[in-house]
């Protein structure tokens, strides 16, 4: 695995079973041992019963969390905080166009950094626009119910 900006597993790519049954596992051993801060040991099926390759537990409930995507049919990226994406990455990830994301970049509602005539923006700007756009959007459904409320709708 490479250091770029992340690596994806598509929908369907993972056996949902097969999923399922490591999660199954990976949470009875996590929930047996939740007392415990200790790295997690992990049995490879290689056949050398004295190999293990050890996780650090957060690693290891990072990986449940993934497996419970993929159990579901779901995809997953894991994605460096630090990360540095291109307009169109940035865009995918906000599932919009390249044109509408370089509006919200040039109407500064998401930072950037120019390299040369190239657009950057931070994986964890692009995060802290997501948490600003979904609570602009609970309040405007907060703001709505109101509204029905006050106008007998409900």
């Amino acid at each position: 695995m490479g250091t770029g900006t992340g690596r994806k597993i598509e929908p369907g790519v993972v056996d949902a079973r097969d999923a399922q049954r490591a999660l199954r596992r990976i949470n009875d051993y996590l929930s047996h041992t939740a007392q415990s801060e200790a790295d997690v040991k992990v049995r490879l099926e290689t056949g050398a019963a004295d190999e293990a390759l050890v996780l650090p537990r957060p690693v290891a409930e990072m990986f449940a969390s993934m497996l419970a995507a993929l159990a579901n049919g779901q995809g997953v990226q894991i994605m460096p905080v630090d990360a540095v994406l291109t307009t169109q990455q940035a865009a995918d990830m906000l599932n919009v166009s390249r044109p509408y994301l370089i509006g919200l970049l040039e109407d500064g509602e998401i930072p950037y950094t120019l390299v040369g005539r190239h657009r950057r923006i931070r994986f964890a700007d692009l995060r802290q626009y997501l948490r600003e756009d979904d609570a602009k959007r609970k309040d405007s459904a907060v703001d709505l119910m109101e509204l029905d409320q006050e106008l007998g709708l409900l």
